[in-house]
C-alpha cells in the first residue's frame, strides 16, 4: 500500500479496501489533525473532525478525480467544509441550555405563576413521556437528534451510515406514532 498513489488509494477506497483507508490515514492523520485543531483551538473537537474526514472518504460516493487537483487540496478542502460545518454546529449547540423535563416544572411563568398553565405544561410532559414508550429506541434518537440537537436529516443519515431515504421514512413513522398517541389524549 506504501507504494501506491493518492489516487490509486482512493480508489481502492471506493471499492471498501480497508487498507486502503488506512494508508491515507497513516499519510494524512497529521496534517488533518493540525488544521483542524487551529481551526477549533480545542482537541476534542479536533479528533472530531478528523473522525468524519476520514469517515467521509469511507462513505463518500463521489471520490478524488485527478484532473480536478492535488489529493491534499481535495482533502484539506474536505477538512475545511467538515470543520466549518461542526463549528457552526457548536454555536448553534451554544445558543440552547438543555433543560431536563423534571427542570420544567420551576421555570417561572412569565409574567405570573398560573396554575392552569403549570397544570396544562405538566399533562403535555407526561403524554409525550406516555407517547415515547410506543417508539423504539432508533425513533427516540432521531427525534432527539433532529429536534433536540439541531442536526439535519442528512446529517442524521451520514451520522448513522444509512440511507437518507431511510431517516425520513423512520422520521414519518415516528411522527405518526407521535401524533396517534397524543392527539387523541389532548382532545378527549
Amino acid at each position: 500500500m506504501q507504494n501506491r498513489s493518492d489516487a490509486d488509494l482512493m480508489q481502492l477506497v471506493m471499492q471498501k479496501h480497508r487498507p486502503a483507508l488506512e494508508e491515507l490515514y497513516d499519510r494524512y492523520i497529521k496534517l488533518v489533525y493540525s488544521f483542524a485543531l487551529k481551526s477549533t483551538q480545542d482537541e476534542q473537537h479536533a479528533r472530531i473532525i478528523v473522525q468524519a474526514v476520514f469517515t467521509r472518504l469511507w462513505t463518500s460516493k463521489s471520490g478524488y478525480s485527478a484532473e480536478k487537483g492535488q489529493f491534499v487540496n481535495w482533502l484539506l478542502t474536505i477538512t475545511r467544509n467538515i470543520t466549518i460545518d461542526h463549528l457552526r454546529r457548536e454555536k448553534r449547540n451554544q445558543r440552547f441550555v438543555p433543560v431536563s423535563p423534571e427542570k420544567w416544572e420551576h421555570i417561572p411563568d412569565h409574567p405570573a405563576n398560573n396554575p392552569a398553565d403549570v397544570l396544562s405544561r405538566k399533562l403535555i410532559r407526561e403524554q409525550m413521556e406516555l407517547a415515547y414508550r410506543y417508539l423504539s429506541q432508533s425513533q427516540i434518537e432521531l427525534i432527539q437528534s433532529l429536534y433536540w440537537e439541531g442536526y439535519s436529516l442528512s446529517e442524521i443519515a451520514q451520522m448513522r451510515n444509512e440511507p437518507l431515504g431511510t431517516i425520513k421514512s423512520r422520521l414519518h413513522q415516528t411522527l405518526k406514532i407521535l401524533r396517534n398517541h397524543l392527539i387523541p389524549e389532548m382532545e378527549g
